[in-house]
């Protein structure tokens, strides 16, 4: 079969940087999947992007579909034979179905039963048949935000300007809008000139000739090195955030990297509002010296070639230098703040119409952080400074940098409380009470800050529950499961010796203390069990936990969050032990069989009649013991040590006992040290669920 390369690119107006990476990966994911589904044999799929194309190279694309030959069952032999022999008419129209007669109907037996069959031939298409069904794959491309031009009903990121679609030398016709597919790309928009491109193989050059690098990884790596040359120049280290190079390697086609200079006074201003305005504002890269302090510096990277360059630096050091000059007016005018003044001014804040003003929540957060102060056992100097953290929280959001810079909200209330004299715990906390921000974030390094980023967590998780805000789908606006996530992580983390319910209780509590009307609590408690049911679930998937350990270790007892994780990671690693599969089976046993009990009642030793019951019950009387202290000591591998010790004992007990006894009493009283033992097994975990 004779192979060609196949182009596709679609030329765009400028892309958003954030649209590009997964714009390209969508459209070769989806180009992929559809040549599979096709039956079309190729190489590879290579990728290429910039802001202003989108484009797949498909490597050695055969000319035509393989041949499908498959065999279609019918109905039984038995319904579709008649007693004469002949093919019935389920038979006949069974045929029909497949576009055969009935000479091609054959019987094949399946698992003991005849069917009819047929077989089925499918001729493969022409590939340059096919490639205009990609006209749908592209229109149906989904991102961030769409647009639409003209009067045409298409809604795509940005308007198309030309496609190129290119199999071996041949044209493959198809259009979209009033845009038809050709051979012609375009170079860079100042630089190049229109390119016509003769076969697939050519694509990269031609477009490297006419001053655009199509491969995201070249330019990427062409950026990297360039900031490494300048750095190595000067003797400067220029630190890589990975995001800003993503970013900025999706605004270029042809990269150059310069360097500009600002004014030394500019350094007196906090480093993070320094890094923000390069970084946010201007998607430049910071300079530093080698001992990591900040350097009157920074590093750009021009959509465009080295002629120039002074010019170019001389226009961006103009816009910093105003950007700069505001955020120094921004915090000189922010050191008049009173802190008490600026918390008074939340109250005219709202917050959310149903809740309140952002003054309301901070009383919220306040009651809240004071209760878990005194749950955690926090010496008087501790909770006093966990009150002033949590009232002060907020606070930065009235000022003019959060403001032009809502980014910095945290880190510039812990510069500013500390300016005016807080406390250096309280103006930690203040900052730290937003940790953990995103996936993967630190969480607060001290005990205020732990209280106040708890408060502050569990109340929008409660406060949205109970008007109704809740995640659904891919639904989250208040990022509520990544509030969740992070609670479970720092009661994890810190060891907190806490339940649940305890904090989901406490924060309930403080909501209708504040005056947050709540219907039905029972109802918002079982919600918000399940929400973070699943928020466990997921961390837990993040450890590497196994779904059935998982389960078996959610159980309906109010455990602490750190006995349960802890649980999770003991049982995980027990799997691979050779006595793991028999304890499960033995205590599963129990659990089983138990659930034939009736209501709990005294065991009876008399009703005993075999010194197997005796061991079993003298064990159980054991095992309530033991677990019991192993809990109240945090001691998980005790616990399960306990139940492994008694495994032995139940098959010993099985091998000899019938539960089950023609004796209603005796039978009664055998399942009632079931489900008194299955109790204890199953606070622990639910064994049944775990799956070899």
């Amino acid at each position: 079969m004779s192979k060609h390369d196949f182009l596709l690119e679609i030329g765009l107006e400028e892309l958003p940087a954030r649209f590009v990476t997964s714009s390209i990966k969508q459209l070769k994911q989806s180009v992929t999947a559809w040549l599979t589904d096709q039956r079309l044999q190729f190489g590879s799929v290579e990728a290429y992007s910039t802001p202003r194309r989108l484009a797949i190279i498909v490597k050695d694309l055969g000319e035509n579909q393989s041949n499908l030959e498959s065999e279609a069952r019918g109905p039984a032999k038995k319904i579709a034979v008649a007693e004469d022999g002949s093919w019935s008419k389920a038979a006949l129209g069974f045929a029909r179905g497949q576009g055969l007669s009935a000479d091609d109907l054959f019987t094949k037996e399946v698992k003991g039963v005849e069917y009819v069959f047929a077989k089925t031939f499918q001729e493969g298409k022409k590939t340059e048949e096919l490639l205009p069904e990609l006209k749908e794959l592209i229109t149906s491309m989904h991102f961030p935000k769409n647009m639409r031009w003209h009067d045409y009903s298409l809604r795509f990121a940005r308007p198309i300007q030309w496609m190129v679609s290119l199999y071996g030398s041949q044209v493959i016709p198809f259009s979209i809008t009033s845009i038809e597919t050709g051979n012609t790309s375009r170079g860079h928009r100042f630089l190049g000139e229109d390119l016509v491109i003769s076969e697939p193989k050519e694509y990269v050059e031609l477009l490297r000739n006419q001053f655009v690098v199509a491969d995201a990884d070249e330019r990427k790596q062409m950026i990297r090195s360039q900031l490494e040359e300048l750095a190595e120049n000067a003797g400067w280290v220029i630190p890589v955030n990975e995001e800003l190079l993503e970013e900025v390697n999706n605004l270029v086609e042809w990269p150059t990297a310069l360097s500009g200079q600002f004014e030394e006074s500019f350094l007196s201003l906090p480093r993070e509002v320094l890094l923000t305005t390069m970084k946010e504002h201007q998607r430049y890269f910071p300079v530093e010296n080698m001992d990591g302090e900040l350097l009157a510096h920074f590093i750009t990277v021009r959509n465009g070639d080295a002629n120039h360059l002074e010019n170019v630096a001389r226009g961006n050091e103009k816009v910093l230098r105003a950007r700069f000059s505001d955020s120094a007016f921004f915090f000189k005018e922010d050191q008049k703040l009173n802190i008490d003044a600026a918390v008074k001014q939340l109250d005219s804040i709202v917050y959310h119409e149903e809740l309140g003003s952002l003054g309301d929540k901070v009383n919220r957060i306040q009651e809240i952080a004071d209760k878990l102060s005194i749950q955690f056992g926090y010496t008087p100097s501790e909770q006093e400074l966990s009150h002033r953290a949590a009232k002060i929280s907020k606070f930065d959001l009235v000022s003019q940098m959060v403001g032009e810079f809502p980014e910095l909200q945290g880190l510039m209330g812990e510069v500013y409380a500390s300016h005016l004299g807080e406390a250096e715990e309280v103006a930690t906390a203040v900052r730290e009470h937003y940790f953990p921000r995103f996936a993967g974030d630190q969480l607060p390094t001290t005990k205020i800050g732990l209280v106040v980023s708890m408060a502050d967590k569990l109340d929008t998780i409660v406060s949205c529950f109970a008007i109704g805000l809740i995640p659904t789908g891919s639904q989250d606006p208040y990022a509520l499961r990544r509030q969740a996530l992070g609670l479970v992580q720092m009661a994890v983390d810190k060891q907190l010796d806490t339940t649940l319910d305890t904090l989901l209780t406490l924060a309930v509590d403080t909501a209708k203390n504040q005056g947050l009307k709540m219907t039905n609590i029972d109802e918002l408690m079982s919600q918000l069990r399940e929400f973070f049911g699943l928020r466990m679930k997921h961390a837990m998937t993040d450890k590497g936990i196994e779904y059935d350990i998982i389960d078996a270790v959610l159980t309906d007892e109010d455990h602490t969050l750190p006995w349960i994780f802890s649980k999770a990671a003991l049982l995980s690693e027990a799997r691979n032990k050779e006595s793991f599969k028999k304890v499960v089976e033995a205590l599963s046993r129990v659990t089983n069989i138990a659930k034939k009990a009736a209501d709990s009642v005294e065991i009876n030793p008399e009703l005993f009649e075999k010194e197997e019951e005796h061991q079993l019950y003298k064990r159980y009387q054991q095992l309530h013991s033991e677990l019991k202290q192993s809990k109240e000591l945090g001691q998980v591998t005790k616990s399960y040590e306990a139940l492994e010790q008694t495994a032995p004992l139940v098959d010993q007990y099985f091998e000899h006992i019938m539960v089950m006894s023609d004796q209603e009493d005796v039978k009664a009283n055998r399942l009632q040290l079931m489900k008194q033992l299955s109790t204890e097994i199953e606070a622990f975990a639910l064994f049944h669920k775990i799956v070899f």
